[in-house]
Parts: C-alpha cells; sequence; structure tokens
C-alpha cells in the first residue's frame, strides 16, 4: 500500500512540475584587428558607458561609477550589471531588456597582438532554447552579429582615429 501511494505521489508530481528544458547556449565571438597598441584601445573604448559612442545608444549609471558591480542604464530599458572585471575587459549580464530571458550576457575585451598592434574582442553568449521557434533563433543571431561586428568596426575607427 505504501508503495502503491508513493508511485501516485510521484506520478502526480510529474503531471504538476514544470518541465525543465535543457540549455542551448549560444556563443557569438566578433573581433577586428586595431593598428594601436591594446593600452591605447581600452583607453579609448573601454568606458563601461563608451558604448553610448559605439553603440550610438544613450547609457547612464543606474548605480557605481565604471567598476565591477557598476549597473549600466542603455537607452531607458535595458540594466546591465558589470559582473567581471580585469585590466582591459569586462563582463556583463542583462538583468532587464530584451534579452534578459534568454541569460544574455557579453564580455567586451583588448588583447595585444604585437607591441603595436591589438585585438578587440567581444564575446556574446545567450541561451536560444528560451526562444519559441529555429526562426526567433536564427534572427537572433542574425541580428546580435550584424550589430554588434558593427560595434567593434566602430571600436576599431575610433581608436584608431587621429
Amino acid at each position: 500500500m505504501r508503495f502503491q501511494l508513493l508511485t501516485v505521489a510521484a506520478l502526480a508530481a510529474s503531471i504538476v512540475a514544470p518541465s525543465a528544458r535543457a540549455a542551448d547556449y549560444v556563443a557569438l565571438k566578433l573581433t577586428t584587428e586595431v593598428a594601436k597598441p591594446a593600452t591605447a584601445v581600452w583607453a579609448r573604448v573601454g568606458d563601461y558607458c563608451a558604448i553610448a559612442e559605439w553603440l550610438d545608444v544613450k547609457c547612464a549609471y543606474e548605480s557605481g561609477s565604471g567598476g565591477l558591480g557598476t549597473v549600466r542604464k542603455i537607452r531607458d530599458d535595458v540594466l546591465e550589471p558589470m559582473v567581471g572585471q580585469t585590466p582591459m575587459s569586462y563582463t556583463y549580464w542583462q538583468s532587464v531588456g530584451n534579452m534578459a530571458a534568454y541569460g544574455y550576457h557579453g564580455t567586451l575585451g583588448v588583447e595585444p597582438a604585437g607591441a603595436q598592434r591589438s585585438r578587440i574582442v567581444y564575446t556574446l553568449v545567450y541561451d536560444q532554447a528560451a526562444m519559441a521557434s529555429d526562426e526567433q533563433r536564427q534572427q537572433q543571431r542574425a541580428r546580435l552579429t550584424q550589430r554588434f561586428q558593427g560595434a567593434v568596426d566602430k571600436m576599431k575607427q575610433l581608436a584608431e582615429a587621429p
């Protein structure tokens, strides 16, 4: 009798419990070479709200002053806390915004590529399993690739300008 009750309870729990979905993370790595030293490039494009210039969006600090733990507000509807930082990189997580439901986060970094050269690397990561369809997955991937490769190219232009 006890076994039957446990079996019925387990069956009921499996019917009521939400089904778990497997994550399917996408990582987009966008890069460009820059004809300037890494420290000079980072000084030009690495401020946490420099995104305003190279992505052409409004940016302000919601809290903090640009270091680890700072929360930036993009446009009027996106919040991104900085969750990681090195001397020439930062990582953020979108806690509020159009990509927040997909676990979206990104890392901007500048790497040395020789004495007078460097590489801008922008990596985006998000869970496409949370998207409704293959069409939406393809559209988001294309949109993010185009938008952030454009941002990387703009950073190169800004960094190489006299």
